[in-house]
């Protein structure tokens, strides 16, 4: 007898269509964007010169390869092994390939037409550049086709088992899902739930000092991730970081919506999330004013409802801690390719109110598939080659664990958002967006702010979250960390890895981007140490640490990190 699938599960043949729903719509982005460069006319001295230039460096190519006996290593790491090297028609196909790919990418910058449509063009093409590397296909690849002849046909054997074992998850594994469980070796600063509604568990954190500052500190992750990227190992943890520089620190842990959640709004997670966290925060603690920390699109939250309580008089901040957030997003980067009235318009009548129902879930292996194709040789056919062609199992690595943990989103809610932010962009237009009922002005956010940003970040470009100094009144701290949207965050001072940059403590902030980063001095290490002795001037003076989380009235109702967030999506 075959058992019913338990209450927001889905079976295999339910998952695997919506895990590929996000690669189809990226698929058909490229292939427009391919057809309108096979259409346009380039400009003919141009096109000449790419032709000639195109020639003289094949036929180049060629004699270097008949003449030499010993193949030159491709400039590339897909095409750095031995085996390419040893191999002289691997050598050259992998050449090849490369002439290939430069002559596209200057054919696509060669099209004349508006920014948006070139960049679609552009885009397009290096999805196909990425597709087409020879490393892709085991005829191609004397690596794969190597380790198959050692391994006596197992390696692609086992490639084919990790193969259907990803077709049956619905996703392309990137590490050793098998090595983590959250609450036993990632998310395991010690803690307890003392809040939850329909929308999100409060966690709150033991203490790990005998005094705590008297404002305490309310982090709010994004809702399109689980919490735990602020929490996976003891090392590398910024809960636990925080806890340890003496705040009494609660954490916003989202619920993964189900069916039931399906028609939530924007509005909704503004006032039952952010607002509703913010309130029991002071209920518990007592606290007039608290400390306020954002990451990412929980950054963008965070603001919207602060500018929310500003304009009914309300002023619960202490400080703003944004962290790779965008407020002002006339600069989203690669991004902006996707964002069109067609796109935002299909998908209001496909997910949001004007849907048939009213509304339905934005599943999360489709956004997973969207940024992931963002660099799709690190985060798709690299993991393609290993786990197929070669049959090697990724390593553990808890980063790309949780990467892999994804979340769905209400469509009405994903849809206010698209529309209002990175179609139109009202939320830095004073009364623009309206939110609860009241309009958003950012301005109105009274308390001193701290902007994080990552230098190499390809989601939230550091020049647009620089822009938010603009978006706020409040004294502004701007920070640029190395790395990306995730690994320059979670850079823990111990590990003494990378750099940051930092402007003078006093003085206006330059009206650019730029005209910040000539000014501003690098520092080797971490952010942490800057942003921990920031938040301690405004956090308030110190008192003894609670004894028990939560109060009489919230009570712990779980251990962390909760229920909510080992639901799968």
């Amino acid at each position: 007898m075959k058992s019913k699938p338990a209450a927001g599960t889905q079976t295999t043949a339910q998952t695997a269509p919506d895990a590929t729903a996000g690669a189809m719509e990226l698929g058909a982005d490229i292939a427009r964007s391919l057809q309108t460069l096979a259409s346009t006319t380039l400009p003919l001295p141009a096109l000449a010169k790419l032709q000639s230039d195109y020639l003289q460096q094949a036929t180049a190519l060629w004699n270097q390869t008949v003449s030499q006996p010993q193949a030159q290593a491709a400039p590339d790491r897909r095409f750095a092994g031995q085996d390419w090297v040893a191999n002289p028609i691997a050598a050259y196909t992998a050449q090849m390939y490369l002439l290939n790919a430069r002559m596209l990418m200057q054919m696509a910058d060669s099209v004349e037409g508006d920014a948006k449509t070139r960049q679609r063009i552009r885009f397009g093409v290096q999805q196909w550049i990425a597709m087409a590397s020879p490393s892709n296909y085991l005829a191609l690849n004397p690596e794969a086709l190597r380790k198959a002849l050692d391994t006596g046909g197992e390696s692609i054997a086992q490639g084919m088992r990790q193969l259907w074992k990803d077709v049956q998850q619905g996703h392309l594994s990137q590490t050793d899902e098998s090595a983590f469980e959250v609450g036993r070796n990632v998310a395991t600063t010690a803690g307890s739930v003392v809040f939850e509604n329909e929308f999100f568990q409060l966690l709150e954190y033991k203490p790990l000092t005998a005094q705590v500052f008297e404002r305490p500190l309310l982090m709010v992750p994004p809702c399109i991730n689980k919490f735990y990227i602020l929490d996976l190992q003891p090392d590398n943890s910024l809960i636990r970081y925080a806890v340890e520089q003496g705040h009494r620190v609660f954490v916003v842990s989202w619920r993964n919506p189900d069916a039931s959640m399906a028609k939530k709004t924007w509005d909704d997670y503004i006032e039952h999330a952010a607002i509703r966290a913010i309130d029991v925060v002071q209920e518990i603690t007592g606290a007039k004013t608290i400390a306020t920390l954002g990451f990412c699109v929980g950054g963008t939250i965070l603001a919207t409802a602060l500018a929310v309580l500003a304009a009914q008089g309300r002023q619960p901040a202490a400080s703003v801690t944004l962290l790779t957030t965008l407020l002002d997003f006339s600069n989203v980067g690669v991004l902006d390719i996707f964002i069109d009235e067609t796109l935002v318009k299909m998908r209001e009548l496909t997910l949001g109110p004007e849907s048939p129902g009213g509304g339905s879930l934005l599943k999360g292996q489709e956004l997973a598939s969207t940024f992931s194709f963002l660099r799709p040789n690190d985060l798709v056919w690299n993991y393609v080659v290993g786990n197929y062609l070669k049959g090697e199992a990724p390593p553990p690595f808890d980063l790309l664990y949780w990467n892999g943990d994804g979340t769905n989103l209400p469509g009405p809610m994903y849809c206010w958002y698209l529309r209002n932010t990175y179609l139109e962009n009202k939320l830095v237009k004073p009364g623009q967006a309206i939110t609860c009922g009241v309009p958003v002005d950012l301005r109105a956010i009274a308390a001193p702010v701290y902007i994080y940003a990552s230098r190499e970040d390809h989601i939230v470009p550091w020049d647009g979250a620089y822009l938010s100094t603009r978006a706020l009144a409040g004294k502004r701290r701007f920070v640029l960390g190395a790395s990306g949207h995730i690994a320059g965050v979670i850079n823990p001072p111990a590990k003494g890895k990378r750099n940051y940059w930092a402007g003078p403590t006093a003085g206006a902030l330059p009206a650019t981007a730029a005209q910040w980063f000539e000014r501003a001095k690098e520092i080797p290490g971490s952010w942490w140490p800057d942003w921990a002795a920031w938040l301690a001037s405004h956090a308030g003076k110190k008192i003894a640490a609670p004894r028990e989380p939560g109060n009489r009235r919230y009570k712990a109702i779980e251990a962390a990190p909760g229920r909510y967030v080992k639901v799968k999506a």
